[in-house]
């Protein structure tokens, strides 16, 4: 089981999470991002620049994405794909993705882009708090528990 992360919005709080749990559970990690990264030594994590551009990183992630890999990212289109692929998506507020719950999150992600489209402003999500980053090392314990060793 790999985990790969879109790197680009990651929070660093939740990098710093991440970090430790691949080099606690030896798990290989990659980060995936259009802009350079700098990442802790070590041989599970590695970091991986792709070229600029409207989904780049995502387009890689569900290429290289195998049935059972995680995927920690906010954004609910590559989610869905991962979801279809049989990956686990999980976001950096701890709460994972499932084919139950992804179709509402994407209708619900199209229709305010479409407000948005209109100029209403919908505002952003709050900012990432202590609750949230203890929820997201919690599920993503928890969920390497599951897994077991690599």
């Amino acid at each position: 089981m790999h985990i790969w992360v879109d790197a680009d919005a990651c929070p660093a709080v939740i990098k710093d999470i991440l970090y430790r749990a691949a080099e606690r559970t030896q798990r290989p990690m990659t980060l995936v991002a259009n802009k350079m990264l700098r990442t802790p030594p070590s041989k599970y994590i590695r970091a991986l620049q792709v070229p600029r551009g409207i989904d780049v990183a995502d387009s890689h992630i569900v290429k290289e994405l195998k049935a059972g890999d995680l995927v920690v990212t906010a954004d609910i289109p590559l989610a869905a794909d991962v979801i279809a692929k049989g990956g686990h998506a999980l976001n950096p507020r701890g709460e994972f993705y499932t084919t139950e719950t992804i179709q509402e999150r994407l209708a619900l992600r199209n229709y305010l882009d479409e407000l948005r489209g209109t100029g209403v402003r919908t505002g952003g999500p709050e900012a990432l708090g202590n609750t949230d980053r203890k929820r997201f090392a919690d599920q993503l314990d928890r969920f390497l528990a599951r897994q077991g060793k690599a």
